[in-house]
């Protein structure tokens, strides 16, 4: 049977018939929807882990223990899971183990554009580099095959390209793996000094065994054409190279990625008289290529950008310095657009109030909130990565407080972040006595990535109930003494919470406890919040004055009629959320009906 599949549902897909029976994952752009479609497989135990390096245990656990097991997770989440990573590549499995790190060039969600072909060449992991959906499902296989054969983790590199473009894929029948039996073998898998010591040395062996692998593996493939043109390239850069150069061109397309094929270059290179190299990012083969010595041409980074996505037309642009005739347009009538908080968001109303605090650093941290850095707010001073803000908070309070500034500072994280690392920051903020304010917005699922549950939504990754981790409790566990769990809606109490708690010299945090507006709200839900966004707001356009106040909390509901002056609230968006009915001085937004 054939399917149209983008490439993270192939992935899955490759699981499935490779007969995977423990998949984790951590939530993030552009590899999501990987764990999200092996949850409807049901031979496969699925699970949102609280952070990748958790999720990756988990997979190594279920791979020692004797089946065949996935960890999938984006580029920045893999630094996260860099710990067992690295051991996990002495160790070598029992059953066969994959990890999928989904690449992101162009930093279209993410905060940094790191090139994790790098974490494979370090941490000495094989890895292979799909090009299309097919070639997911294909190597997904191949590598569980290739894990238990070779004794080692198998790292797949996507790209966002290839996790969210489709392509039409052959499926095949799911191909039960039986469970390897688990062995008492510290030799193996309990890594001390003294063992990891041999296990290294084994290490290098099986890496030797791996490269005679690279050469013959039918991911590896020259295809020569008429010229004395070649391109080198891996994942979708292989595409965008023969959009680019054509049939006449000749390619050498790498799928499986480290170790290199060292002979399979050598001689495609002096077949050529010039060797383009494509590829996102970092110049991973380029290097390879270059410390060979071979006599070709090379034409790699020193032409094409060390960032972003390496399209069709930035390669034509930089190799044949050409791009293709587009419709001129006049750039000045394009109205700006940024990205906003939806309708109904629960972060708007702290966010509006944190902003007019102008003697407070706010630190903050990765999630939907992130948007309060920009206008109207302007509510964020930092934001480096999950779980930070804590602990980055901490520092700067610690600094202000030894120089007697006098300033103090707000860190925020969102729930799902708050379970990531959040919790080990704000230990430490306890342990080390800093009095920061601590605040933790619990919308009530995971909402940048696309509503995953997380332990503090009462369901896990395949929508069944499970336990409800209640943060507050959390918190107290940790010796926090000063807990607030307030309504974000509520200004008032947003108000008069912050001047409580900054007034303290000890840390404090802040719940702000209601749903994501675009949740599916669960019963538990509807229960807790009784008053749910009971009904939409409406302008009274006899009392407004137009002073466009209303406008500054940024809600896309609102807007401003430039006949009438008056503001205007767009019923099919506004869910009632009150925070432009407090802002409003004139009592002239009211609810409806």
């Amino acid at each position: 049977m054939r399917q149209l599949m983008t490439g993270d549902e192939a992935i899955a897909r490759g699981a499935y018939e490779a007969g995977v029976r423990h998949a984790a994952a951590y939530p993030g752009t552009p590899s999501t929807e990987i764990l999200e479609n092996l949850s409807g497989y049901q031979e496969i135990e699925t699970e949102w882990a609280p952070n990748e390096k958790v999720a990756l245990e988990s997979a190594i656990g279920a791979a020692i223990a004797g089946v065949r097991s996935m960890a999938s997770m984006k580029h920045v989440g893999v630094n996260v899971a860099a710990d067992p990573l690295f051991t996990w590549a002495y160790m070598g499995v029992n059953a066969g183990n994959v990890l999928i790190t989904a690449d992101e060039p162009g930093m279209y969600s993410s905060q940094n554009e790191q090139d994790n072909r790098n974490y494979a060449k370090a941490a000495k992991w094989a890895m292979m580099e799909p090009s299309d959906s097919q070639e997911c499902l294909d190597m997904v296989k191949a590598a569980y095959e290739l894990s238990e054969s070779y004794d080692t983790p198998v790292m797949v590199r996507m790209t966002t390209r290839v996790c969210h473009s489709k392509s039409i894929v052959e499926l095949g029948e799911r191909k039960e793996a039986p469970a390897k039996e688990w062995e008492k073998n510290p030799a193996k898998y309990v890594c001390l000094p003294a063992i990891a010591r041999n296990l290294r040395v084994k290490l290098e062996e099986r890496m030797k065994e791996l490269e005679a692998y690279s050469e013959k593996s039918p991911f590896n493939r020259a295809e020569y054409g008429s010229g004395k043109v070649g391109v080198i390239a891996s994942g979708i850069c292989y595409f965008y190279g023969k959009e680019v150069f054509g049939e006449e061109a000749s390619y050498l397309k790498l799928g499986f990625t480290h170790p290199l094929p060292k002979k399979m270059i050598q001689d495609f290179c002096s077949r050529m008289d010039t060797v383009y190299i494509l590829e996102e990012n970092d110049p991973y083969i380029q290097e390879f290529v270059e410390r060979l010595g071979v006599t070709c041409k090379i034409v790699g980074k020193d032409t094409f950008p060390p960032y972003g996505e390496m399209t069709p037309d930035v390669i034509r642009k930089r190799a044949k310095g050409e791009a293709f005739k587009t419709i001129d347009f006049d750039k000045s009538k394009l109205i700006a657009r940024a990205p906003a908080f939806c309708a109904g968001c629960p972060h708007r109303g702290l966010f509006y109030r944190l902003g007019k605090r102008k003697d407070i650093m706010i630190s903050g941290d990765i999630g939907c909130y992130t948007l309060a850095a920009g206008k109207p707010f302007t509510a964020m001073d930092s934001t480096v990565c999950m779980g930070a803000s804590f602990s980055i908070g901490h520092g700067a309070q610690k600094a202000f407080n030894q120089t007697g500034s006098g300033k103090r500072v707000v860190a925020v994280l969102g729930d799902s972040t708050f379970f990531h690392t959040g919790i080990n920051s704000l230990i430490n903020t306890v342990y080390n006595q800093s009095n920061t304010v601590n605040i933790i917005l619990d919308n009530r699922i995971t909402g940048m990535t696309g509503h995953q549950d997380n332990p503090g939504t009462g369901f896990n990754a395949k929508g069944e109930p499970t336990t409800l981790i209640q943060i507050e409790e959390l918190v107290r566990a940790i010796g926090v003494r000063h807990i607030r769990v307030i309504n974000p809606n509520n200004l008032e109490e947003v108000d008069h919470t912050l001047d409580e708690l900054l007034a303290l010299d000890e840390p404090s945090v802040i719940i702000t406890r209601w749903p994501c507006a675009l949740k599916k709200f669960s019963q538990a839900d509807r229960n807790e919040f009784t008053d749910l966004f009971a009904s939409r707001n409406k302008v009274l356009e006899e009392k407004c004055v137009g002073c466009k106040k209303c406008l500054k909390a940024g809600c896309p509901a609102m807007s401003f009629d430039s006949e009438t002056k008056k503001a205007v609230i767009h019923q099919t968006q506004c869910v009632g959320c009150d925070v432009c009915t407090q802002i409003c001085k004139k009592d002239a937004i009211v609810k409806e009906g």
